[in-house]
């Protein structure tokens, strides 16, 4: 996966810089990236593509000791542009076989696209891709706010908790529903509904509780705390639950409130 061009552009774009060099950073370009959620099918294919490439390059710079990566890849970044090679690039192009190095790479990202159901993805079109990314992200980042973690490796990240799929599918943030009907309209910081829900004893439970009451109809902090019942501190966390749902892009402030 991190071979692959999906995972190229999104690092280019998350993380630093040196003078003129992308840097790699772990925590930005590697913890958020979003990875698919393939099948064991497409895991495998992707598995043995990424081999395939890892034993092509070893064998070429194993049979030349002065072919480096940095001249492989080089010369790949020509030929995709359509720049003429030189003396030295064809004879890096020779020996790194640098036309099979192309065709695997080539193979791994349609791969990968496959795996997150982007088969309709342009190349080139690399704006379009991240929008994709960070917009699924982002999707991400809700769903791991409401408990749904989805492991990459589960028995060596989580070995103490068996994963049920049944149970986590469950545990989505509903879809955004205004909490009065259309054309009814209350003043702001109005309690709303007349019922107050209790309030819920995790981050999780807390994070779907407050997106629930959020609707087009702007309430200020003391409304939506209005719409809570319990005993405790528990309303210092509301600021940081809407300042979390706001940068996931499920909550707004507008004319002195907050809207879903």
């Amino acid at each position: 996966m991190l071979s692959s061009l999906v995972h190229i552009v999104w690092a280019l774009a998350a993380g630093g810089t040196l003078e003129d060099r992308p840097v790699y950073n772990k925590s930005r370009c590697f913890d958020p990236f979003p990875f698919p959620a393939a099948s064991p099918e497409q895991q495998a294919r992707i598995a043995a593509l990424a081999e395939q490439l890892d034993t092509h390059r070893k064998r070429q710079q194993a049979a030349h000791p002065d072919l480096t990566l940095t001249g492989m890849y080089n010369v790949l970044a020509k030929l995709r542009s359509g720049e003429p090679l030189t003396a030295k690039d064809k004879a890096i192009h020779e020996m790194g076989l640098v036309a099979i190095l192309r065709q695997l790479h080539d193979e791994l990202d349609t791969a990968v696209l496959a795996a997150y159901g982007w088969q309709d993805h342009t190349p080139g079109n690399t704006e379009t891709l991240l929008d994709r990314l960070v917009a699924l992200n982002a999707e991400r980042a809700i769903e791991e706010a409401a408990g749904h973690i989805r492991w990459l490796r589960p028995e060596f990240q989580n070995p103490s908790a068996a994963v049920d799929p049944q149970k986590q599918a469950k545990m989505d943030l509903p879809e955004k529903t205004p909490s009065t009907a259309p054309g009814t309209k209350h003043p702001r910081g109005a309690a709303g509904p007349a019922e107050k829900r209790p309030w819920p004893a995790s981050l999780p439970e807390q994070v779907r509780a407050v997106a629930d009451q959020l609707s087009p109809i702007p309430l200020d902090e003391p409304a939506l705390a209005a719409r809570f019942s319990g005993k405790g501190p528990w309303k210092k966390r509301l600021p940081e639950i809407l300042a979390m749902l706001a940068a996931l892009g499920r909550a707004k402030q507008s004319d002195g409130g907050w809207v879903g």
